[in-house]
């Protein structure tokens, strides 16, 4: 996974669990802010959000609490590199998401993104009870494609170019993981670029 630093921002975008030690995305985030990137999170949780406060404040790691696609919308700020790993990019429909994403995006940034592949024979959106299947009805929906779909959809919503795989399981028969990468825009090039940077 790619990042073109110019500016050392990066957004992340998190769907909420209860420990930030728990969750990939503030993980990397957090070691973003320790090499020196200045590094934005967004978090549906509000108690998600206070806990990494709490922990990573200190580093210089902002973490907003939002609906994605809203906070998206409001936003005015531009960035090198948003990723989402098995977050809001899996939970969020990809056509209102991505041309936000592509938008807050600095011209040859870099939108990464992974999650499980799709069920064969089980596209588009998979709606799923919250919390098993008793008590108040929550629910939530997970955005499933073949790779060449996702493809599709990240050059519709404005991207320059695009590529999605399945990266097989080390153990035969174990599920996966499809990773997405897309780039917006023409390259800046000059004086003053930063290094690349690999999260893995």
């Amino acid at each position: 996974m790619y990042a073109i630093p110019e500016t050392d921002e990066y957004l992340v975008q998190g769907e909420g669990e209860t420990d930030p030690e728990h969750l990939a995305e503030l993980r990397h985030i957090k070691e973003f802010a320790q090499q020196g990137v200045k590094a934005n999170g967004v978090d549906l949780s509000p108690r998600m959000v206070q806990l990494a406060d709490d922990r990573w404040a200190p580093l210089g790691v902002r973490i907003e609490q939002g609906e994605i696609l809203d906070w998206l919308a409001a936003d005015e700020s531009q960035y090198d590199t948003v990723y989402s790993i098995f977050g809001a990019a899996w939970f969020t429909d990809p056509s209102r998401l991505f041309p936000l994403v592509r938008e807050r995006l600095i011209p040859g940034g870099v939108f990464v993104f992974s999650q499980p592949p799709a069920i064969p024979g089980a596209y588009g959106p998979q709606g799923m009870y919250k919390g098993g299947f008793a008590g108040k009805a929550m629910f939530t929906y997970r955005y499933s494609y073949r790779p060449a779909v996702w493809e599709r959809l990240l050059t519709r919503a404005g991207f320059a170019t695009a590529k999605a795989e399945v990266l097989e399981a080390p153990k035969p028969g174990h599920i996966g993981t499809l990773i997405v990468s897309a780039r917006g825009g023409t390259l800046r090039t000059g004086p003053g670029r930063g290094r690349p940077l690999l999260c893995l």
